[in-house]
């Protein structure tokens, strides 16, 4: 997931046109605005504060990233979700995910290791509230999972892979997200069992693990009959 923050000395603040895509893109992945929902340009301008020509530019560039479809003179909606698609992007996952843990854990140094422990740190403590039905932090918590996924793979030494990795990442959150898809103390003792092969350098044992992790999200996201 693409992270928001404030910009540091020297750097440029967004602009508008930067700033609407960034959150209709967040709004997209997060279900504020639903698979299939027609995006039409003149509520969209008051909704996000930018011009028709900007706004279009942005859906464009939205499909392009396939999380919006443009319908020719019929407009824009936001891409539909499918099982098949959703498996799809689960395999491309795997496929990344699997390749970045080795070639991280192989170079990872102590610094990693204490941003591996501190990430898995986060993310366990929202995973608490999420077990005790405590929905109001969710998008803090698929923050926190987001950047330990991104943080076990961060040594990996490929600025492509990692941004390659946040893409599809976030498509597979949609997803999640759509199905209200949270599998509670399994899914933690997975992240948990990632720590521990991550701090003994074990890649083997962590990729297996991911394929039980990833895998299993895509069976009970599916089984919640939301996603056909």
């Amino acid at each position: 997931m693409k992270r928001e923050v404030p910009p540091q000395a020297g750097q440029t603040v967004p602009t508008v046109g930067e700033g609407a895509y960034r959150q209709i893109r967040s709004d997209i992945i997060f279900g504020k605005l639903a698979p299939g929902q027609k995006l039409r340009l003149e509520k969209l301008k008051d909704a996000y504060g930018a011009s028709v020509s900007t706004l279009r530019e942005i859906l464009n560039r939205l499909a392009s990233e396939a999380l919006v479809v443009a319908e020719g003179q019929r407009g824009f909606q936001v891409a539909p979700v499918s099982a098949a698609n959703l498996m799809e992007i689960a395999d491309l996952r795997l496929l990344l995910e699997t390749h970045a843990l080795e070639q991280s854990f192989a170079s990872g140094d102590m610094d990693w290791e204490g941003r591996v422990v501190a990430a898995h740190h986060r993310l366990k403590a929202l995973e608490a509230r999420m077990r005790d039905d405590d929905h109001s932090e969710i998008r803090s918590w698929k923050r926190y999972d987001w950047e330990f996924h991104q943080v076990l793979i961060s040594a990996c030494g490929s600025e492509l892979l990692m941004e390659s990795h946040a893409d599809i990442f976030d498509k597979y959150l949609r997803y999640q997200l759509v199905a209200l898809s949270y599998r509670g103390d399994i899914s933690a003792q997975e992240h948990r069992l990632l720590l521990e092969h991550a701090l003994e350098r074990d890649a083997a044992k962590a990729s297996e693990v991911l394929v039980r992790h990833i895998r299993g999200g895509v069976e009970h996201a599916l089984a919640t009959g939301t996603i056909r």
